[in-house]
């Protein structure tokens, strides 16, 4: 079955898992995974009885998120259109992305200097990941 690590306690290696509004206890002893159990957690887990027998990682959090989103182009986005925040928006920053359109039509103009300063940010590698986390390319 599917389910969700709800909480995990690493000195007593206990943890409940969540699964259609029923709570499930597994012990570290049933981890079949590399990784650590950590809460919010999305997992595969056996039960008999209401006992947990093998509790595993769902397969998405065993592989790394491969970049999507282009450095260069964000990058060219802020320092040209960084005013209107298309650079944050194509990043999937969609509320900040307006924001600062709203802050540059606000302040008359001065809020170019955000996007700007963030387009050079990304260009120099100190702004780095897009909305989901994943790296940039």
């Amino acid at each position: 079955m599917l389910g969700h690590i709800e909480s995990y306690d690493e000195r007593c290696q206990t943890g409940v898992i969540k699964h259609e509004g029923q709570f499930y206890e597994f012990h570290l002893d049933q981890w079949t995974s590399e990784a650590p159990p950590k809460p919010g957690d999305d997992v595969d887990f056996d039960h008999e009885e209401d006992k947990v027998t093998d509790v595993s990682l769902v397969g998405a959090y065993l592989m790394e998120a491969k970049p999507v989103k282009s450095k260069m182009v964000a990058a060219l986005l802020g320092v040209a259109l960084g005013a209107i925040g298309l650079h944050r928006i194509y990043l999937g920053f969609y509320f900040l992305g307006f924001t600062q359109a709203v802050v540059t039509l606000i302040t008359g103009g001065f809020g170019v200097m955000w996007g700007f300063i963030e387009g050079v940010l990304i260009a120099t590698g100190h702004i780095y990941k897009d909305a989901k986390g994943r790296h940039l390319k």
